[in-house]
């Protein structure tokens, strides 16, 4: 008696009703003429036939097929299919995963057997170079290693009308993978934003001043705005010489702030700079482990001090270490247009904001600043 074994017939790749209604047109118009092969009485080639054969009540032939054991089985049925259809590449894959398992589970009972074998002989079998059984199934299967490793993700993953659509070409394995990525994405960034909420509000006020020559924590957010040095100690003017107003740092001392060490491997970094010192920003930031990416202006409106030109604006870079694109797609303008008050180097409150808005979770710390401006960012600087 003919039986059908869900385990086999999981390996077939489903026809399309299409596909199905054709086979069986076939079938009415000139009987069932290839042979349904069976082993130890189950299907393990013709499962479409068979039904349809059931169905109309045709007549039909049977060959038995002897194998070791279920893997071997596998293995035949898996070869038969790539040999004997057009299958779509999300097909091939998935048979060829499946093969990959029957690999294993083959080369686990091998090795099983090398070691009964010496238990019972003493006798060392020869050792064989371990096979990379994930390069040879895409030989066999004609798709790449990268392709398995996607369709891997896949098939764990992706719906079932996701994966029908992929076995018929309406889908391709590279959009249904990024597809799936984005959803982790996501459901990571909405993970952690809820634990940075919860640990935020258990933080007390002074908690978040922070040294970071000495803190566990790291930032996702970083905003400095560095006590660059001018070597201008003349007070030009009320606003002139910034020595004159805070310590200043050397590019150098400036690098050597552990930033690298206490930003997150996925973390955005904006960066206060004046045009004289623009390039020394680019070393700062490759120093501390972030690629440029862009700039916001601060124009400032009123007329400040300048040897070449009345200087009204300031840069806000932005760079990224990993990966950290804004969390809120909103975009504001690149210029800024802010009227600056009289107290030396201090920046717009606005900017804080705009990054607040854009950048919904993770700790942020404000570098060089005065005070803790902002609800929820952790501050360093002397004056704090």
């Amino acid at each position: 008696m003919i039986q059908i074994k869900d385990e086999f017939k999981k390996l077939i790749p489903a026809l399309t009703p299409e596909e199905f209604k054709q086979l069986e047109q076939n079938c009415l118009d000139e009987g069932i003429r290839e042979k349904i092969i069976t082993w130890n009485g189950f299907i393990i080639d013709g499962h479409n036939r068979f039904e349809i054969a059931t169905r109309w009540n045709l007549e039909y032939e049977t060959e038995a097929k002897r194998f070791k054991d279920e893997n071997e089985v596998k293995e035949w049925m898996i070869n038969n299919q790539f040999g004997r259809r057009n299958l779509s590449n999300y097909q091939r894959s998935v048979l060829a995963l499946e093969l990959e398992s029957v690999f294993k589970e083959k080369a686990k009972e091998s090795k099983i057997e090398k070691i009964t074998h010496f238990r019972n002989t003493n006798e060392l079998l020869p050792m064989l170079a371990k096979p990379d059984t994930r390069k040879e199934i895409a030989l066999i299967a004609n798709v790449s290693h990268g392709t398995l490793d996607k369709v891997k993700v896949i098939k764990a993953k992706a719906s079932e009308e996701i994966k029908a659509k992929l076995s018929t070409g309406e889908v391709s394995i590279n959009q249904a993978y990024q597809d799936i990525k984005k959803e982790e994405k996501k459901e990571e960034q909405k993970v952690k934003k809820q634990e940075y909420e919860v640990r935020v509000e258990t933080v007390t006020k002074n908690e978040f001043k922070v040294d970071i020559f000495n803190t566990e924590n790291k930032f996702r957010i970083i905003y400095a705005d560095p006590a660059w040095s001018y070597n201008d100690k003349q007070d030009t003017a009320q606003l002139g010489g910034a020595a004159k107003h805070y310590d200043t740092m050397s590019v150098s001392e400036i690098c050597s702030l552990p930033v690298k060490e206490i930003s997150e491997k996925d973390s955005v970094l904006f960066l206060w700079v004046t045009s004289p010192l623009l390039e020394d920003a680019f070393t700062v930031i490759k120093s501390w482990g972030f690629k440029y990416k862009t700039s916001f202006v601060w124009d400032k409106v009123k007329h400040n001090m300048g040897h070449y030109n009345s200087v009204r604006h300031e840069f806000l870079l932005i760079a990224t270490k990993g990966s950290c694109v804004p969390d809120n797609k909103k975009l504001y303008d690149s210029v800024q247009i802010i009227e600056r008050n009289n107290n030396h180097s201090e920046k717009p409150i606005e900017f804080l904001n705009i990054i607040d808005d854009i950048y919904t979770y993770g700790n942020k710390l404000e570098m060089f600043c005065r005070n803790i401006k902002k609800d929820k960012w952790y501050g360093w600087g002397n004056e704090i």
